[in-house]
């Protein structure tokens, strides 16, 4: 049910992204918003089974808006081709990570972390990496962590690919002003952001232990978004 109806509207939306083509279709975009919903409560619920800062959210809460805003973009479509929900106890808004819904054909995914931090916050991450750097390692360099979603800054997302599981959607060509380029783990202080993700297929909603399977990704991620978020509330 999850896959015909999300699925199949975003891949008319794809080819059909227009304000004349949406209103005539209104009714399956709000089926198909209304059935990724309850996809995300019911999300919400599973997670909140291992991180219970999260229980309270309704997908209400978390759900992102499908209209683009175009003021500043090239791209003058007026609606996204995915459907999007973060789950985060701090809010969509907020800089405290959280989880990540991601509805594409083709390109759907299951994801974590925090992206796009002020700088000052960002450089307080990367001291914190260096200063714990034995608990970081423990949190990203363990077999369960690597076969979920790799290697930092080895992965690749954009609007045309996404690799199959990552870790670090961008990251800096040489070491941050005023830390070590000769530092031995380095490669965790180019990253510009700590997301993780791993696909999934387009089906993945519709199977009927797709809840569990979740949990079983996202609960991998958890230990580094700790470590992440330790540093990020000092600031919110």
């Amino acid at each position: 049910m999850s896959k015909n109806i999300m699925q199949a509207f975003l891949q008319k939306i794809a080819a059909n992204n227009n304000r004349e083509w949406f209103n005539d279709h209104k009714q399956e975009y709000l089926e198909a918003k209304e059935e990724f919903e309850r996809v995300v409560d019911h999300a919400i619920k599973a997670i909140g089974t291992f991180d219970a800062s999260i229980a309270h959210l309704t997908a209400k809460d978390c759900v992102y808006r499908f209209y683009r805003d175009t003021r500043f973009s090239k791209d003058k479509s007026p609606y996204k081709k995915h459907f999007g929900a973060y789950i985060s106890s701090h809010g969509r808004q907020g800089l405290h990570g959280g989880y990540y819904i991601h509805v594409q054909p083709g390109q759907s995914l299951l994801g974590g972390g925090i992206y796009w931090l002020p700088t000052n916050i960002l450089t307080s991450v990367r001291n914190e990496i260096m200063g714990n750097i034995d608990e970081w390692l423990k949190c990203v360099e363990n077999g369960q962590f690597i076969s979920n979603f790799g290697y930092a800054n080895e992965s690749d997302w954009s609007d045309e690919h996404i690799s199959p599981k990552g870790f670090g959607m961008q990251h800096l060509k040489k070491a941050p002003k005023d830390f070590p380029a000769d530092y031995e783990y380095v490669k965790y202080l180019k990253m510009k952001d700590y997301c993780v993700w791993q696909t999934i297929p387009d089906d993945f909603f519709s199977q009927p232990d797709w809840d569990k399977k979740m949990v079983k990704i996202l609960k991998v991620a958890k230990p580094m978004m700790d470590f992440t978020n330790s540093v990020v509330d000092d600031y919110e």
